[in-house]
């Protein structure tokens, strides 16, 4: 049995990371024309004691910002520039597509192993 608890704990802790991973492409995609918007940035950390999976701190993306002309924009500087932000829609969205696959095999990851649990009780009513 603890080896349908550890896998259960593993696949939920990788659903909560991809999550967590999906809600930051989330905010970057939302953020993408803020102005000196930074990119966030989440990596996991695996557990050395149990296998599981969680996140480690979220840290800002340290590329350069582009540096954008608009004259008229009230962020522009005395030379008609202001700071936009380094996030990159494309890079985002494949982030935030393969964070949901991820996510959508953890899940099935969890309903296969509810299944197997099933039906090894099912065996033993017999």
């Amino acid at each position: 049995m603890g080896d349908i608890l550890q896998t259960l704990s593993i696949s939920a802790s990788g659903m909560r990371a991809q999550a967590a991973r999906l809600r930051h492409a989330s905010e970057n995609i939302a953020n993408v024309d803020t102005p000196g918007y930074r990119r966030k940035l989440i990596v996991f950390e695996a557990a050395p004691t149990d296998g599981t999976v969680r996140t480690g701190p979220v840290s800002l993306d340290r590329s350069a910002l582009p540096r954008l002309y608009d004259p008229s924009h009230p962020m522009a500087d005395e030379t008609g520039h202001y700071l936009g932000s380094n996030v990159d829609l494309v890079v985002e969205i494949a982030d935030a597509r393969e964070a949901q696959r991820s996510y959508d095999a953890n899940v099935k990851i969890l309903d296969q192993t509810r299944q197997m649990t099933r039906s090894l009780l099912d065996l033993l009513r017999r």
